[in-house]
């Protein structure tokens, strides 16, 4: 796999930044406290597993996240424009650990978001995208905002069927943690849609998205894979299967 398919949202127009005085804070501690974390030797290494998705600063997640509490000490709590306003800044620095930052402080205030952010989460997941910011964007943020607000089922519908391969997978694994309130209906129906699609990133996200559903009912993963085992990819097959084995 290329980086080609990273490259292809980071031309997206750019929603508009909301003025904040916290992100404000937040950015001006960012930088120079995640500065003095860098390691070019490391930096280099990290963008080539990443497959050049984006430089980066060479920052070890355990020492990453212990540097985002220093930027964070002591601030208040944000709203939705402020989370905005932070997650649009970070990931328009260059380097990827800015937008690891974004992921997680979206995640951490999470429940400050509306469904009026959901075009801010395409817009993150389509710039830049790779597999390490796309899932946690996917599970984590996305996924709490449909939850929070069933309405957004219907962006979920139309954006499994994007030409955007990085869309797709989020709509693929936006219930991966809803456990009972999954809908299986709409999960197994997005498997279908996307089962002949060529691409690893979504043959593997099919794959995880049943096996995790499986956790909360394995009959009915079993019983999807048997009726669809023709139109799924061996790799769907087999991740669906992992746990739980053939009926």
């Amino acid at each position: 796999m290329s980086a080609r398919h990273a490259a292809d949202g980071a031309a997206s127009a750019s929603p508009s930044v909301p003025a904040s005085a916290l992100a404000d804070l937040v950015l001006e501690r960012l930088v120079p406290t995640y500065g003095k974390g860098a390691d070019a030797a490391r930096a280099e290494q990290m963008a080539a597993y990443m497959k050049g998705v984006a430089p980066f600063l060479g920052i070890a997640s355990p020492e990453r996240k212990a540097l985002s509490k220093i930027v964070l000490e002591g601030l208040p709590r944000p709203d939705e424009a402020d989370c905005t306003a932070v997650a649009l800044r970070a990931w328009r620095l260059p380097e990827r650990e800015y937008h690891y930052f974004a992921v997680d402080y979206l995640r951490r205030h999470g429940k400050r978001l509306s469904s009026a952010f959901l075009p801010v989460a395409r817009h993150l997941v389509t710039t830049l995208p790779w597999w390490d910011t796309v899932d946690a964007l996917a599970v984590h943020v996305v996924g709490g905002l449909v939850a929070a607000d069933p309405r957004l089922e219907r962006d979920m519908d139309a954006w499994i069927e994007d030409d955007d391969l990085w869309v797709a997978r989020t709509a693929l694994l936006h219930q991966l943690r809803y456990k009972d309130a999954t809908d299986p209906d709409r999960l197994f129906g997005y498997c279908l849609r996307q089962s002949g699609h060529p691409d690893f990133f979504i043959r593997k996200a099919i794959g995880w998205c049943l096996r995790e559903y499986a956790k909360t009912d394995a009959q009915a993963v079993r019983d999807f894979v048997a009726a669809h085992e023709q139109r799924l990819s061996p790799l769907s097959v087999r991740e669906a299967l992992k746990n739980v084995g053939r009926p």
